[in-house]
């Protein structure tokens, strides 16, 4: 090779070598801002202790007749037994709250309540914006004491005198992202600024605005069925 070819080779391989080191940066850069995002997830619930939550009974039984931690699941024995909730000790504004959920048995009816205040506002639940987990109904709104719009497609039709309490309900977008009883669902919640989105494995079910709560503690329902749930995590996060 002349002295002209072997310098061009020269820088050439020189500049490969200049790429490969700054894609190799770029690539430690992304590990370490993956790992600095995975790291603001934190546990609601450790699977091991209730340190981080307190609970609520109707008829104020032993809480622990209801409610049991195995093998890092959050087990509900609700059925014959007292309304009662489960709510976190700290409040939260804007999130992504995730976490799942499944019937053992017989599925039946249970909730996760946003932004909740007070106590016992309405039977043993306190204030709040309730996100139904009700079988084949995840997902829909409930007001209790706090509010939501939706579209008016979402608003349902019901019996004023035989089913006065639907005027609380907001219907989700779809009842069929649900998996069948004994699979585990997966629920994810964002809240921005008055604005709620829940997403059932993986699917867009409902979107709400002007929520007239925006921060609260997070509640979980025992409500006259077995129910399990796990990896309840949330991300703080800042309002856009």
């Amino acid at each position: 090779m002349n002295p002209v070819g072997a310098v061009i080779g020269f820088s050439i391989a020189s500049e490969a070598m200049k790429a490969n080191r700054l894609c190799s940066l770029l690539a430690i850069l992304l590990l370490f801002a993956c790992s600095l995002a995975a790291s603001d997830w934190k546990p609601l619930f450790d699977g091991q202790t209730f340190n981080d939550w307190t609970f609520d009974v109707l008829d104020d039984s032993p809480a622990e007749s209801i409610f049991s931690i195995s093998d890092g699941v959050l087990k509900i024995e609700g059925t014959g037994k007292s309304k009662a909730v489960i709510q976190s000790k700290g409040s939260y504004s804007n999130f992504e709250l995730e976490f799942e959920w499944r019937w053992p048995a017989e599925p039946g009816n249970s909730g996760c309540l946003l932004f909740c205040s007070g106590k016992r506002f309405m039977s043993v639940w306190p204030r709040s914006l309730e996100v139904q987990m009700q079988h084949g109904s995840a997902g829909d709104f409930i007001h209790i004491g706090e509010t939501i719009d939706v579209t008016k497609e979402q608003l349902p039709v019901y019996d004023k005198k035989k089913e006065s309490w639907k005027k609380r309900l907001r219907l989700n977008l779809t009842d069929d992202s649900e998996k069948a009883p004994g699979q585990w669902n997966h629920c994810r919640i964002v809240s921005n600024g008055g604005e709620v989105a829940v997403y059932i494995n993986g699917d867009l079910v409902n979107k709400g605005w002007n929520a007239t709560a925006r921060s609260g503690r997070i509640c979980f329902q025992a409500e006259l069925a077995d129910v399990h749930y796990r990896n309840i995590r949330i991300l703080e996060t800042a309002a856009e």
